[in-house]
């Protein structure tokens, strides 16, 4: 059985999730309480955009191990890929508490963790939301653009720097009194970085998904990291 889960591991390592897929659940049909298992079976069911499957195994996996951080960072994104917005949601909570929580030491050592996938024209697009603002720009979250075969050509931050909130702040008090900041929608590669626009208000998931799918949307030249 071990044996068939590292040929699953070895099948996601390689992009290759449909394989990866049949593997974990050859695995599921020796040991159905494997919880590992299961956890690697919705992960490669994500891959997939199969939703609702992932659903499945991680739920599967939480009853198995109801503690674990890792389950819990898999059914957000299996959440979010079924269109399950108030179970993903409760999720995200779960896991900014456990980011809290010294008794928790992995979920507090990560600075953020995968929302979901998602694809727009030919590319999956990989959400990250960050439990603090991080680096000296404010990153909240990162948008990282693969092509077919799982190569990063570009990412898309959600940046909300001092300077730019100190000034906005001063014409739009009442708003930053209610905790609203100014933000930018950022691209970024290696050497490039392009200054899609700004916006304000709260840091809404939803809202600036909607966004940065507006803007692949409408990308029509190669991303930077395409032409290497």
């Amino acid at each position: 059985m071990q044996e068939i889960e590292n040929q699953g591991l070895e099948a996601l390592k390689g992009n290759q999730a449909q394989q990866a897929l049949e593997d974990f659940q050859k695995a599921l049909a020796l040991n159905a309480d494997d919880a590992a298992a299961n956890l690697l079976a919705a992960t490669a069911a994500l891959s997939l955009y199969k939703g609702d499957l992932a659903v499945q195994y991680a739920e599967k996996a939480k009853q198995l191990q109801p503690d674990d951080w890792k389950v819990h960072t898999t059914l957000v994104a299996a959440y979010a890929e079924a269109g399950k917005k108030q179970q993903r949601d409760q999720e995200r909570d779960i896991l900014r508490k456990l980011h809290a929580d010294p008794h928790a030491p992995d979920a507090m050592q990560t600075a953020g963790f995968l929302v979901e996938m998602f694809p727009v024209k030919q590319y999956r697009v990989e959400a990250v939301e960050y439990f603090q603002p991080v680096g000296k720009f404010h990153l909240y979250y990162r948008f990282v653009i693969r092509n077919a075969d799982g190569r990063r050509v570009w990412q898309i931050d959600v940046e909300s720097n001092d300077f730019d909130q100190k000034s906005w702040a001063g014409a739009h008090a009442e708003e930053a009194a209610q905790g609203k900041r100014q933000f930018q929608l950022v691209g970024q590669d290696a050497d490039v970085r392009n200054d899609y626009h700004m916006f304000s208000g709260l840091p809404d998931y939803d809202l600036i998904r909607g966004q940065v799918v507006s803007v692949i949307e409408q990308q029509t030249a190669p991303f930077p990291g395409e032409k290497r």
